[in-house]
């Protein structure tokens, strides 16, 4: 008797640690797509319209960076963290904080800081999904990104040094703002 209600016991608690683990893994991976981050119109209206305008969204070789790309890790421990993180972002949703553009411009250069703080403290983990300094041939690449791309190498840079800006627009008073941050004080202004 005892064995056939732990067997059952164990069957039911199986079938539902199943289910259970299958719908939080379909719910990280829904709110991991492109479609569900510009569902607000917050990001279709202001930084995803920025998006399209790079080369990160149309390019001669079709490769397109995603929302998900770009601003979740691939890699699972990351990727809970980046998601337990964002549900600060969906109560700032419900709370309307920057529901018209006028509030989003208002706070662009507070969420683009700490989004360069993000990528600068994980080494830019997210553009090394594509980029990767191993990877690139820089006889190929024009004299000027070659040469920066080797002093970054130098340096001990990391993408978001040079690249702030590449696929959103800057936010006024960025240059003030990297400045007086020291994580992010050794970008490199010039380079876009």
């Amino acid at each position: 008797m005892f064995s056939k209600i732990f067997t059952g016991t164990l069957i039911v608690g199986v079938v539902l640690g199943v289910m259970l683990w299958g719908g939080f893994n379909w719910t990280l991976e829904l709110t991991n797509t492109e479609t569900f981050c510009i569902s607000c119109h917050e990001m279709e209206k202001n930084v995803y319209k920025e998006l399209q305008e790079t080369v990160h969204f149309t390019n001669r070789t079709g490769v397109r960076a995603t929302c998900p790309d770009c601003h979740v890790p691939k890699d699972w421990i990351h990727k809970i963290g980046r998601k337990i993180q964002a549900s600060n972002e969906l109560w700032h949703k419900m709370l309307g904080t920057v529901d018209t553009p006028e509030k989003f411009e208002a706070k662009r250069l507070e969420l683009a800081t700490n989004e360069w703080e993000r990528m600068k403290k994980s080494n830019s983990r997210e553009c090394r999904n594509c980029h990767n300094f191993d990877s690139m041939d820089f006889t190929k690449q024009e004299s000027r990104s070659a040469t920066r791309h080797e002093e970054a190498i130098e340096a001990g840079q990391t993408c978001i040094d040079c690249h702030k800006g590449i696929a959103h627009s800057l936010p006024a008073g960025w240059e003030e703002a990297v400045e007086n941050n020291p994580l992010l004080k050794s970008s490199n202004p010039e380079a876009k």
